[in-house]
């Protein structure tokens, strides 16, 4: 078999790349966030030049590269980080402080010119870096602390690192998250997180779906189930929801046929009837916009020369097993006798009361439920509705919050920017009314 055989699970390591497989890569330490396709042809740009990416595959998720000068110009080179920087800097008594330090320019003595003509004579980023220091009068007097930092930035400048990351359900929600909150509803990780764990997501479970986050709630749920169960993402008139992040996952066959869609016609034509589906789908009147990876802006020239976190277009893909194929005739016969496992809905754009009124009975008794939604009053007025014609019980409005953390030596704090909102979630259990 080929390397590039996608859908052959005997012969793909899920923890080494190969040819057709989807990537996360980081950029100098989240700096940039960028998707991309391991082919032949496709390449990253870095600064104003671009690079193949033929030497990430292959290569183990986790691995880092970094740029060096070849015969054939530069290239991306696997580099294993030496044991003081994955430590990074130690503690040390010093009396020395910044204060004496003038930033007027004038204490470094290499040029510009001076880096240009060390590049045409193959000088490595760390070999520029060692001549930058070595060339500055005030690095010697700064403190430890400062020294990093300045390493930190001129390696960033001149020795630009990739780390190979292994899109999941957490990576690709906080690289949309940092940069394209809108177009995955706000859904934090801490939020996705819960809201699969009040769902009860767990394996051999039949979810029932809306989706309206692109395919980000699809994608995590597949990746819970593990290749059992199923997955249905229903939907509201003739036009399902884009589930276009569900590619990023890299599913084999035998989960993407676990990921099927079903209109909210079929699946409550034999209970409500087709009138009542009709006109729910009137009242909800839900706008729908297209999400896809491939039609993220393009970062201008200001945002990549300041290093801002951007998430870019994947490069040109080679086909992937294809998820959200419709569901059978066995299995809507299947879940209208038995019912959903749990249901799960992701629907900004959408009333929350409108959709719940039409899907629970479609889920069995005894079964979770969870719903989120960027904002309170439209789960506070579905939570109300629901306690009226008593159709759940233990129900609970949660607000997820999450403080990341920045972990160094001697200067442990919370990080300076996060966000201070992740959104709502209903939950609770559908009960027998009557």
């Amino acid at each position: 078999m080929s390397q590039n055989n996608i859908q052959s699970d005997s012969v793909q390591n899920p923890r080494v790349t190969w040819e057709g497989c989807s990537v996360l890569l980081d950029i100098n330490d989240g700096d940039r966030l960028v998707f991309a396709r391991l082919t032949a042809g496709s390449t990253l740009k870095i600064g104003n030049k671009k690079y193949s990416l033929r030497p990430l595959i292959g290569c183990p998720f986790g691995s880092s590269f970094q740029i060096e000068n070849g015969t054939e110009g530069p290239y991306l080179s696997r580099f294993i980080p030496s044991t003081e920087e994955r430590e990074g800097c130690q503690i040390v008594d010093e009396c020395k402080d910044n204060r004496a330090i003038v930033d007027n320019n004038e204490a470094q003595t290499l040029t510009s010119e001076d880096i240009d003509e060390m590049r045409r004579q193959g000088a490595k980023g760390d070999e520029i870096i060692e001549a930058l220091i070595a060339n500055s009068a005030t690095f010697e007097k700064k403190t430890a602390f400062s020294q990093e930092k300045y390493r930190i930035k001129k390696q960033k400048k001149y020795a630009p690192r990739v780390l190979l990351r292994r899109p999941s359900a957490r990576s690709i929600c906080e690289a949309y998250f940092k940069k394209y909150p809108n177009r995955i509803g706000f859904l934090r990780v801490d939020a996705l997180s819960l809201l699969l764990s009040l769902a009860n997501v767990s394996a051999n479970s039949d979810i029932l779906l809306v989706d309206m986050v692109g395919g980000l709630l699809t994608g995590a749920v597949a990746e819970r189930l593990g290749g059992t169960g199923c997955v249905c993402n229903t939907y509201l008139g003739s036009t399902p929801s884009p589930v276009e992040i569900v590619r990023t996952f890299n599913f084999n066959n035998e989960i993407c046929k676990r990921i099927v869609r079903a209109p909210l016609h079929d699946l409550c034509s034999d209970q409500t009837g087709t009138k009542k589906i009709d006109s729910c789908n009137a009242e909800l009147n839900v706008q729908i916009s297209t999400i896809s990876i491939e039609e993220m802006p393009l970062p201008s020239k200001h945002e990549a020369a300041d290093s801002q976190t951007i998430v870019s277009p994947q490069s040109k893909m080679g086909k992937a097993p294809k998820a959200g194929e419709k569901a059978s005739e066995e299995a809507l016969k299947s879940w209208k006798e038995n019912g959903f496992s749990s249901l799960i809905i992701a629907a900004p754009d959408a009333d929350a009361w409108n959709l719940v009124k039409v899907l629970l009975p479609l889920i069995s008794y005894s079964a979770p439920f969870a719903i989120y939604h960027q904002y309170l009053q439209p789960l506070a007025t579905c939570m109300h509705n629901l306690q009226q014609s008593k159709m759940a019980i233990g129900m609970q409005i949660s607000e997820p919050w999450l403080r990341e953390y920045q972990v160094l030596p001697s200067r442990t704090r919370p990080s300076m920017q996060m966000s201070s909102f992740g959104g709502y979630i209903l939950s609770g259990t559908k009960i027998c009314s009557s």
